[in-house]
């Protein structure tokens, strides 16, 4: 029979509370939470987590996650499904980290009681990208205020009048958010209300000396609650877990920043064999990944789109794409990248590794969401370093801007997700019978803030592709292209 899961039928190590946690939804329980229980059993961290729901309900209610947690004892299952070396490989690991979870504004005297603990060391958020804003007048001395940037500066500010300005009580604060610059973006805002609502130049000065802001850099995918085999699932754990989380086996957390070597002690995660990497700033980092995985990614879904694949699996299970992303990696991308050329490839082959991943059904439609912007911010970079650092085309990238227009054309059948007047003036401006000007209207138009055309050659290299495209069709086009 089925046990339920709450600490009648577990038993459950109480923690210290150590890190007070903004948001309880899938991506944290299945990244963060589920790290922290790794570090803490391994025994190179003995912390607990407090879960605090950032979002209000209009009736103030407690919601369901919140609910669910109390009903297990703030235990769940993270149910993770991947490839490893090629073979399908699976972990599912009971996670004990979390101690407590709460709704601030039902229980606010509970959340004020964690966040000016002497035990308190850490801050860590996901309150999606629209959380951290700046809402000028977010009322301070309310319970709690509104945003998280108006709570941040609250919870800081009682920390530091309740401890009498002890250095020693500043915060890591750490930012999941799928923002650039989630961390410093934060503290920007933290300042600007302590400024606004006049909290002083010593609060200031204590936050900027004793509280350190993390800039992220976060990677994992994380479907959620596998509603299609809960029932497997459940009868395989032998407990009737309704949190259970489903997520693929990868993961990447960097963090950054100028305290990154306070953070360091206080959440030791590499000591725990976890893929934390810390370092003075993300920026370089972040830029490699983004070349690497979203700019294959950006560049295959236009091809696998064309050639009837759904996921990226389908796209990587069709010799012809999988070989052209691996080439399009390994000659055009890496060698742009100036660190280690064989680090790089290990990254790389980690990274591209997930794409054969048959548990995840990462859809081609969804990654195709505003293509026109991601293919300049992702692809584009390595097509001007080959051309101004290697005086050469990157053929494979602008293949992949050909088929990306051709996607586009009105001609396929396809419906793209992306700015209506950018998709407008490409479906009006297409002309298959002459795709050069075809090509150079869209590339100096408003819809990129960059002229392509600097690329010598860029322009009539993507036509001649467009050209073979609309003529033979994604396949044979393809073919072509790798017989060349």
């Amino acid at each position: 029979m089925m046990k339920e899961l709450n600490k009648t039928t577990v038993e459950k190590k109480d923690r210290p509370v150590k890190i007070l946690q903004f948001g309880e939804g899938n991506f944290l329980r299945a990244f963060v939470d589920w790290q922290i229980d790794i570090a803490n059993e391994k025994g190179v961290m003995d912390a607990g987590v407090a879960i605090c729901q950032p979002i209000i309900d209009p009736e103030h209610k407690v919601l369901g996650m919140i609910d669910l947690l109390h009903k297990q004892d703030n235990m769940y299952h993270v149910y993770l499904e991947g490839i490893e070396n090629k073979k399908p490989a699976k972990d599912v690991r009971l996670v004990k980290s979390v101690m407590d979870s709460f709704n601030p504004y039902v229980e606010y005297e509970k959340y004020e009681r964690y966040f000016l603990s002497p035990e308190l060391k850490i801050t860590i958020s996901n309150t999606t990208e629209a959380g951290i804003r700046y809402e000028e007048g977010d009322d301070l001395t309310a319970c709690p205020p509104k945003s998280y940037p108006a709570k941040m500066t609250a919870l800081l500010y009682k920390r530091f009048k309740h401890f009498n300005g002890d250095p020693t009580k500043g915060l890591c604060i750490i930012c999941c958010e799928l923002i650039e610059n989630n961390g410093s973006t934060l503290h920007e805002y933290v300042i600007k209300h302590a400024e606004y609502n006049g909290l002083g130049q010593e609060f200031i000065d204590w936050v900027e000396r004793n509280c350190h802001f993390c800039d992220t850099l976060v990677d994992r995918i994380v479907p959620g609650f596998p509603r299609d085999t809960i029932n497997e699932i459940k009868e395989e754990i032998g407990y009737d877990d309704n949190l259970v989380v489903k997520a693929e086996l990868y993961h990447l957390w960097a963090i950054g920043g100028p305290g990154y070597k306070e953070v360091m002690k206080e959440l030791p995660l590499d000591k725990a064999g976890l893929h934390v990497i810390f370092m003075p700033s993300i920026k370089q980092f972040r830029d490699k990944k983004v070349r690497i995985l979203n700019g294959s990614h950006t560049g295959m879904v236009p091809i696998g789109l064309q050639m009837g694949c759904e996921t990226v699996m389908d796209a990587f299970n069709t010799p012809a794409i999988e070989k052209f992303v691996n080439d399009m990696v390994a000659e055009e991308v890496i060698p742009m990248i100036e660190e280690d050329q064989n680090e790089l490839k290990a990254f790389a082959a980690g990274i591209l590794e997930r794409f054969y991943n048959p548990f995840i059904k990462h859809m081609l439609k969804t990654i195709s969401l505003n293509s026109l912007s991601k293919w300049e911010a992702r692809n584009y970079p390595t097509v001007k370093d080959n051309w101004f650092k290697a005086h050469r085309l990157a053929e494979h990238e602008l293949f992949t801007f050909a088929a990306l227009l051709t996607l586009y054309s009105g001609k396929t059948g396809f419906q793209p997700d992306d700015t209506a007047e950018f998709v407008e003036f490409i479906r009006k401006n297409w002309d298959s019978n002459d795709a050069e000007a075809t090509v150079e209207k869209i590339v100096k138009s408003n819809i990129f803030t960059v002229d392509f055309s600097e690329v010598e050659g860029f322009i009539p290299a993507v036509a001649a592709y467009v050209k073979d495209i609309e003529a033979l069709g994604m396949a044979e086009a393809l073919k072509k292209f790798q017989s060349k």
